[in-house]
């Protein structure tokens, strides 16, 4: 019997058992000899590990931020986000200081950039798609103009989104001039964008507090020109207007608000006998409370918490003060990601909904220690104190979904005993003197527009009842509207959910004579009483 020349000939006193036992021995010595060289290198890792350190963005102890820095300082400086794809820290000098002007020669704007403009402008064509509802009442408005003579000074957050609107408003006739109502939430592309097409928009990403007035001022104070209409996102721009420039606060025919905050304001001036011009609370508005602050909230704080500290919600303890709209949509998100949650309320109605929502509600005394992460979204000022920040546990998260930089007591905590370092963008360890770190986002402003972006659907909905609004105030006859704040006709609420029925391909049973009159209505509406939220 041949062998063939492939199989090797046993060696002289060695079975082929025995043979294939060494071989496998020898292959398994050398294997556990390379393992041997490969976890006697550490020096290798170590020098590595040194190597990487240049990549390490935590700053050292020498290289930490004081917090004896001032407030101007800190806001001053230029971080990008998620929120603007545009690296804004190539460039450290201040918009105020630059010359520029856009393609027509005109410089009667102050961006950040006026060469960004082409990339802003793909920007707002990308939200145009999800608001196709007040692009249908910009095509359906535009040959009446019905803004005509309208000069409308605007102070809110300035995305794409709010671009499509302002650029609405001029199409329906309005001259605008326009600011930002958040020192993180602009989006320096789009207000190139906006500069390019003739807006007079002051406003850029990283403004000092000092700077963010001085964007108001040059919104309102212009030769040869008088605003007639107020938007408003906050009441910055309204309390600016009412108290350095009273006789063109009088001649202000209306006012759209669209925030808790700056609607409160509203009320204690009607309360004090000083407002002098009728405004329109946008915020209380069912299109505007049952959606975008429900539905917007619910998506963002997840996007925005992810995107600045990769947290991982599953089983981990949070708190969230308020259980209005916005609290409800932040506490749904995160009881969907496995967080256990707990409210903080002073309304009874709304701790119980909480409570039969299934959440605990507390005080945030009684949990200060032991939570993960703290959420305010009350709109009231000192919510979380320091005594509470002295309290967390070390590496807990703060932030804020309400609109005002008031909730959290940020400056207490601009104190020298305690260290600041900017970790990535708009996210800061606050050291104590014992190594704990406290984690802050956003410097206590509105996290979801500093460091994250909003659903474009849901501001569709807000933006066509501003849009309306500002209409409705402008046009109004004599005596419509007194010196008072007024909440949106419940017709014009049902009008805008109706214009964005068909992005869901949705179709409404219509009532039959006889259900009408058994229920007393119109058969066209509106369906809901005045009072109804």
């Amino acid at each position: 019997m041949s062998v063939p020349d492939a199989m090797p000939l046993p060696v002289a006193g060695v079975g082929v058992g025995e043979e294939l036992k060494q071989a496998k021995e020898k292959e398994d010595a050398e294997k556990y000899s390379f393992m041997a060289t490969v976890t006697k290198a550490p020096k290798k890792q170590i020098q590595f590990a040194d190597d990487m350190q240049e990549f390490t963005k935590f700053p050292t102890k020498t290289g930490r931020r004081s917090l004896s820095r001032s407030i101007s300082q800190s806001s001053t400086d230029s971080y990008s986000s998620a929120a603007s794809y545009t690296d804004s820290s190539d460039d450290e000098v201040s918009p105020r200081e630059k010359q520029q002007t856009n393609s027509k020669g005109s410089s009667n704007f102050c961006v950040k950039n006026i060469k960004q403009a082409e990339f802003g402008r793909r920007e707002i064509e990308i939200a145009e798609q999800d608001m196709s509802a007040l692009i249908s009442l910009r095509k359906r408005a535009q040959g009446e103009k019905p803004l005509a003579g309208a000069k409308i000074v605007g102070c809110t957050h300035i995305t794409a989104q709010t671009a499509v609107l302002i650029e609405t408003l001029c199409a329906l006739g309005a001259q605008c001039r326009w600011s930002a109502c958040n020192i993180y939430s602009t989006q320096n592309e789009v207000a190139a964008a906006l500069a390019e097409a003739g807006v007079a928009v002051f406003a850029w990403k990283g403004e000092s507090e000092d700077d963010f007035w001085w964007c108001i001022d040059r919104c309102v104070n212009m030769d040869g020109w008088q605003a007639n209409m107020i938007l408003d996102d906050g009441g910055d721009l309204t309390h600016w207007v009412y108290k350095k420039y009273p006789n063109v606060f009088k001649k202000i025919r209306g006012i759209v608000e669209e925030s808790v905050t700056g609607v409160h304001r509203l009320y204690q001036l009607s309360k004090a006998g000083k407002l002098c011009v009728p405004a329109m609370n946008v915020n209380d508005s069912v299109t505007k409370q049952k959606f975008d602050n429900l539905y917007c909230c619910r998506e963002s704080i997840l996007d925005g918490l992810k995107r600045t500290t990769d947290v991982m919600f599953g089983g981990k303890q949070v708190v969230v003060c308020g259980y209005g709209e916005v609290g409800k949509g932040c506490c749904a998100a995160l009881k969907a990601l496995g967080a256990i949650v707990y409210i903080t309320e002073i309304d009874p109605i709304c701790a119980l909904q909480a409570c039969m929502d299934g959440f605990r509600v507390v005080k945030l005394n009684e949990v200060i220690r032991q939570v993960d992460v703290v959420i305010t979204c009350t709109g009231n000022k000192n919510v979380v104190t320091r005594e509470h920040l002295d309290r967390m546990k070390n590496s807990c998260i703060v932030c804020n979904m309400g609109h005002s930089n008031t909730e959290i007591d940020v400056t207490s905590l601009r104190t020298p005993e305690l260290t600041w370092e900017r970790v990535r963008s708009q996210v800061d360890h606050v050291i104590w003197p014992d190594g704990k770190r406290v984690v802050l986002l956003a410097e206590g402003r509105l996290l979801n527009l500093s460091c994250s972006t909003v659903p474009t659907f849901v501001l569709s909905i807000t933006a066509t009842t501003q849009a309306l609004a500002l209409i409705e105030l402008y046009n109004a006859p004599e005596g419509r509207y007194k010196q008072d704040v007024y909440l949106l006709p419940k017709k014009m609420d049902e009008y805008v959910a109706s214009l964005h029925l068909p992005s869901f391909d949705a179709h409404l049973t219509e009532l039959t004579d006889d259900q009408a009159k058994y229920l007393g209505l119109n058969k066209n509406g509106p369906f809901k009483p005045n009072y109804y939220r």
